[in-house]
């Protein structure tokens, strides 16, 4: 049974990322900007996974990393620097600031923790708003150029959304491995029990700033592409809003799922394109559509997959026992 479900989802994966490749060969420039969009924020979602959903410290600062990742490459490319140095700039930055807010972490849970982030990512929304100087304020910054890779210009909408594609398949690699090595063990095992885990030698308070800066910096990866994707940067878009979209993205798709933040992202930014032939009720549905699923889906929707194949997969090893069973007393009989 496992064989079989694992053959049925490496066969899924591969469609999907044949799909994923010939995509933009099928859809208008507006549709190719809606799957890179969703893309580069499933790089933040696969970030805010890390540390919500494997190490389980609550952030509402998701947004913050994206708008400093963002304002970092906006703000150099526009002045002459090329795109990767600015890229890794953002990232590194991202990880430092994530890094040291963590801290409270150290001290903080919950809902405690939630607030901390919360008002960490209004500061930053403030800072971005009122420092006119070096954030352009409420005009933002435009013009934000896009790379050249090789000589190679990702100006076109196809040519970008290449760019973010390979960024999530990178990072979905990275994740994968992260998750199974033993500092993602290490994760979940703070996840599950700090105290547990501190007994049974697990660093946590290394592992707790590890999993604020991890997450951080790939918000910082996300930000350093939304930048470019958009060309256009303000305050607006870095609100409180996106971190609780962010976090819709990591609780609807399934929290501490690694295929979580992909199909949390479907919902939350794919799903309202794909509702608007509902003209203006879309978003009252998509709202409607939201609640439904928290409620009776409270552990996403990979949670409620995992719940639904899990009575078949027990009642398939307990055929498999009693058959085996039966077997065996035969056997003995003859």
């Amino acid at each position: 049974m496992r064989r079989r479900n694992t053959v049925v989802a490496g066969m899924m994966l591969a469609l999907s990322g044949a799909f994923l490749l010939i995509a933009p060969f099928l859809f208008k420039p507006y549709g190719i900007f809606i799957l890179s969009t969703w893309a580069v924020m499933t790089v933040a979602a696969i970030g805010l996974n890390l540390t919500l959903g494997y190490a389980g410290q609550v952030s509402l600062a998701q947004a913050a990393f994206v708008g400093i990742g963002s304002y970092i490459t906006a703000y150099l490319t526009t002045r002459g620097w090329p795109f990767w140095p600015t890229w890794a700039l953002a990232g590194v930055a991202c990880f430092v600031v994530g890094w040291a807010l963590g801290y409270p972490a150290l001290r903080l849970q919950h809902h405690y923790l939630a607030f901390v982030t919360l008002a960490f990512n209004t500061l930053i929304y403030l800072i971005f708003r009122n420092e006119e100087w070096l954030t352009g304020g409420i005009y933002g910054i435009s013009n934000v150029p896009r790379p050249n890779i090789l000589g190679w210009s990702t100006n076109g909408a196809r040519g970008f959304y290449y760019v973010c594609l390979a960024h999530l398949a990178l990072v979905s690699l990275a994740a994968w491995w992260l998750i199974r090595s033993p500092w993602g063990r290490a994760f979940i095992a703070l996840r599950e029990n700090p105290m547990r885990a501190l007994s049974l030698g697990v660093d946590t308070r290394r592992y707790t700033l590890v999993a604020f800066a991890l997450g951080a910096g790939l918000g910082g990866i996300s930000g350093a592409l939304y930048a470019p994707l958009v060309q256009f940067i303000d305050p607006t878009p870095f609100a409180l809003g996106l971190s609780l979209n962010l976090l819709l993205m990591v609780v609807v798709g399934g929290s501490g799922y690694f295929f979580g933040p992909f199909l949390g992202a479907i919902v939350a930014v794919l799903l309202p394109e794909w509702l608007r032939f509902a003209q203006g009720y879309y978003l009252m549905g998509y709202a409607i559509l939201v609640m439904v699923l928290m409620v009776f889906c409270p552990t996403g929707l990979l949670g409620l997959a995992d719940r639904l194949l899990t009575p078949a997969t027990k009642a398939a090893a307990v055929g498999r026992e009693q058959t085996a069973t039966g077997s065996l007393s035969t056997e003995t009989v003859r």
